[in-house]
């Protein structure tokens, strides 16, 4: 994957302007309008990244950088957002002797949907991903899985911020998740369904300080 080349000082202070001014317009809005001329929506994409703890294997994957893409009805204190993560790799030890590694994609099922409550700042979110794995292998083995190795339904992820979230700033998003047993995954599924799904899972995003979404 190729890195972009780091955006300066300046354009970071310029970007950043332009979601202050973005926000405040719709903040101004929400407060002053009336009637459905106030219902402007506020686009604002936060950088993205972050944990999650798998409880099955034991194993934590690095999550991002990745980019959360954000339409926000400020008078219904309503989101609706994309989710983009690149995948993640990961390694655990099988019976605590033998190593797995396996890559594993978060394809977002459906829009992400929230709240968020202008008076304290708290920001909701609620995300279907369907969890794909690609990559396997067993003590270094590479071990097929097929082009279509994923969870039978999607996994259900719901978010709150953490106290110091601020929309103009960003801030940390956790919470807990189940993971469905996995389908089409060759002869690798009863492996895979014996130690991968379950409960128990958490994660925690940090979103970065916002910026108006670029024109490409």
């Amino acid at each position: 994957m190729k890195r972009s080349p780091s955006t300066p000082p300046a354009r970071r202070r310029r970007g950043a302007l332009r979601a202050a001014v973005a926000l405040a317009a719709g903040l101004g809005l929400f407060a002053a309008g009336t009637g459905p001329a106030a219902a402007v929506p506020v686009r604002l994409d936060y950088p993205l990244s972050g944990t999650t703890t798998l409880a099955g294997t034991g194993s934590e994957l690095a999550l991002g950088p990745g980019v959360l893409k954000v339409t926000a009805d400020l008078r219904a204190g309503t989101l609706t957002a994309d989710t983009r993560l690149p995948p993640a790799p990961g390694r655990f030890e099988l019976i605590g002797i033998v190593p797995v590694s396996v890559t594993t994609e978060f394809v977002e099922a459906e829009p992400t949907t929230g709240t968020i409550d202008l008076r304290t700042g708290e920001l909701r979110t609620r995300t279907l991903l369907t969890l794909r794995l690609k990559d396997l292998k067993v003590a270094g083995i590479p071990t097929p899985v097929g082009s279509n190795c994923r969870t039978r339904v999607p996994a259900e992820l719901a978010l709150t911020s953490e106290p110091g979230f601020n929309a103009l700033r960003g801030g940390v998003l956790s919470g807990e998740y189940t993971i469905p047993r996995f389908e089409h995954c060759l002869l690798a599924t009863p492996l895979i369904n014996l130690v991968i799904p379950g409960g128990g899972n958490t994660v925690r995003l940090t979103l970065g300080q916002p910026a108006p979404p670029s024109s490409s």
